[in-house]
């Protein structure tokens, strides 16, 4: 008789449910409902880089790229952090290329994920955040936000520092809230940071969609280059999700593990790809810019349109991402209400208690607004509908 294969599985993997994302997207595709679950745009980046892209696609070579990433995209990704934030890295030993920012923050946490170690998140927090660090063995640690304004404070950090803590990941502008953090914000990271000795991992996968207020990395601070691993995305710059094309810069000191990690996960990215963004890093920067000024009218008129049906609209400074409460059209919890929306409105959106390890911020849900305007507008015409 063979017995049960489970005590050989990863526990943490093995007891992972379906991802919200994909419940929601199923029930939508289910009911035809328009989606503002899941956060992609709904039209693709720059011509120019995909013409780059297919152009070396056909001319080759099509065989391993180098494991850091292409020279040319290392270089563009270099002179982007000095013409953008002022922050100088060598392309050839503080930059390399990942599947994505998402194995980016894995190779990252695998870099110090050592034995006993401690990373603090801060909640909400993008969901594969605590299910990788602790399938690579770290103790998490959270530090807990709470709605309307999601200030991250000094004494919610230290609270959650000690002296195991090896890491802090932050992700700014943070997804789900929309929040960008503060200067002060920041300091009181750096404080905590230096307090406990640990690296910053920086997740800025959408450091271009910021409206209100510039991104600050954490890095540009004074000190805190050499303990900040930063973290981008061509997908959310070029809108080109698809693509799965990220990069991690960071001093050489702490570099030489990530690279080691990534080596053993992707070892490398598709040549031909990181070609067409090595060209929208150079020439198409155009490009998110105007995204950001369409993604931010988005944002007014979904924020508008939500507002005038009921629902509790939470600032919005960044991202793809508005919260919005809903005690004031329903007394349900958010997934019951979101489960209900897309059988009953066709409208689909995600619980926000799905960012939360206890799941107690449980009235407020998330809807996506990088999408065409007829899109948004199909959606409140059935939210209106539907609540009279």
């Amino acid at each position: 008789m063979v017995g049960s294969m489970s005590r050989a599985l990863n526990p943490v993997l093995a007891g992972l449910p379906t991802t919200i994302f994909t419940h929601m997207s199923v029930l939508a595709a289910a009911h035809d409902a328009v989606n503002l679950g899941q956060g992609f745009p709904d039209t693709d980046g720059p011509l120019g880089i995909r013409e780059t892209a297919a152009r070396a696609l056909l001319q080759g070579p099509n065989q391993y790229a180098p494991m850091r990433g292409v020279p040319e995209l290392r270089a563009a990704i270099a002179a982007h952090a000095q013409a953008h934030y002022g922050l100088a890295y060598d392309p050839d030993s503080e930059v390399i290329v990942t599947c994505g920012a998402t194995e980016a923050i894995v190779a990252a946490l695998l870099a110090v994920a050592r034995p006993g170690a401690e990373v603090v998140l801060v909640e909400p927090t993008y969901d594969s955040y605590r299910p990788i660090a602790e399938a690579a063995g770290l103790t998490v640690k959270s530090v807990v936000l709470s709605p309307p304004d999601w200030r991250l404070t000094d004494a919610a950090l230290q609270a959650a520092i000690s002296d195991r803590t090896a890491a802090i990941l932050i992700n700014s502008p943070q997804n789900p809230i929309g929040r960008v953090l503060t200067r002060a914000e920041l300091e009181s990271v750096a404080r905590a940071a230096g307090a406990a000795d640990a690296v910053v991992i920086c997740d800025e996968a959408y450091e271009h969609l910021a409206y209100d207020a510039a991104h600050v990395p954490l890095a540009t601070l004074p000190g805190l280059r050499e303990r900040t691993l930063r973290i981008g995305s061509a997908g959310k710059i070029f809108s080109l999700t698809g693509w799965k094309i990220g990069w991690l810069t960071g001093p050489a000191s702490l570099m030489d593990a990530v690279t080691k990690a990534h080596q053993f996960l992707t070892f490398a990215i598709p040549g031909p790809l990181q070609q067409g963004i090595a060209h929208g890093l150079r020439h198409e920067m155009a490009f998110p810019a105007a995204l950001r000024e369409r993604l931010k009218a988005n944002r007014d008129f979904l924020a508008a349109g939500l507002s005038r049906l009921g629902f509790d609209v939470l600032p919005c400074e960044g991202t793809y991402f508005l919260v919005a409460g809903i005690t004031g059209v329903t007394q349900e919890k958010d997934l019951a209400y979101c489960e209900r929306l897309v059988r009953e409105a066709g409208v689909a959106a995600i619980p926000l208690s799905a960012f939360f390890q206890d799941g107690k911020v449980d009235t407020c849900l998330r809807f996506v607004f990088c999408k065409e305007r007829p899109v948004l507008e199909e959606a409140l015409a059935r939210l209106a509908r539907y609540l009279g």
